[in-house]
């Protein structure tokens, strides 16, 4: 899911297997649901959902009888998404400069996207002024300080997380939500947190690319994230990995 960027068909079609995966596990579905629900907007009514990616939430969100938009900077993002949607509704967008009217939508949704904009006050500021008196803003995010991976190295895998998570353009935004929303003149900003756990191969992917981060960033040597990468892929394939995240959802009502 993007928002202030784009990325290449191979890299975006690779997210998009990814993403596809852990959607479809039964705890996110849960947390998506939870994020739909949490909206609470009228019948009828425009919703958003920013860094829409591939668009499942947007469907999800048309099927509550709510008049969705996604938006996404990725244009092969979107493309995936017009696709498989092709009922709904999506537009290349910044989460900083939205193409809507003041006060113009009742809900404001934005899941694994505000670690991506280097600036998050803005978009906030940019959601306050696009939301109508009433509206409710929703948020997810992970902190990219805050994986936790068993293995048999972790002094190195600390090294590895922290290495990944300082190019971030914000790592630790979602530690931050609720001072955000309520600095940006959201009210009533409350705090869940969801755990998704992972013991199998699913999220190899994802721990070989971290791994390559940080070695690409200096922080590790290439053999030590290969030896790395290979503990990791032999737990997966013994189902003896361990990999949690705590998810952040943050909701809050615009005044």
């Amino acid at each position: 899911m993007s928002t202030t960027n784009t990325s290449t068909d191979t890299d975006t079609e690779a997210l998009v297997a990814l993403l596809d995966i852990i959607d479809n596990y039964p705890g996110a579905a849960a947390l998506r649901a939870r994020s739909i629900e949490l909206l609470a907007a009228p019948p009828g009514a425009t919703v958003l959902d920013v860094g829409c990616g591939a668009g499942r939430a947007v469907a999800e969100m048309t099927e509550q009888g709510w008049d969705a938009l996604g938006i996404d900077l990725d244009e092969h993002m979107l493309a995936i998404a017009r696709r498989r949607w092709p009922h709904c509704r999506f537009e290349k967008a910044d989460a900083a400069s939205l193409p809507l009217a003041d006060h113009s939508v009742r809900g404001y949704r934005a899941e694994k996207v505000f670690h991506d904009i280097a600036d998050p006050s803005s978009a906030l500021t940019e959601g306050h002024r696009v939301l109508a008196p009433g509206g409710r803003i929703v948020l997810i995010g992970q902190d990219w300080d805050g994986f936790f991976i068993d293995s048999d190295h972790p002094e190195l895998t600390r090294t590895i997380v922290h290495a990944r998570a300082d190019t971030v353009a914000a790592p630790r935004a979602a530690r931050r939500y609720r001072n955000l929303l309520l600095d940006t003149g959201f009210t009533d900003a409350q705090i869940e947190v969801h755990t998704g756990v992972f013991t199998d191969h699913t999220l190899l992917p994802m721990l070989t690319g971290i791994a390559h981060a940080a070695a690409a960033a200096g922080a590790i040597t290439s053999e030590e994230a290969e030896d790395w990468i290979g503990d990791q892929t032999r737990r997966g394939q013994a189902d003896r990995g361990f990999v949690a995240i705590p998810l952040f959802l943050a909701h809050a009502d615009r005044p």
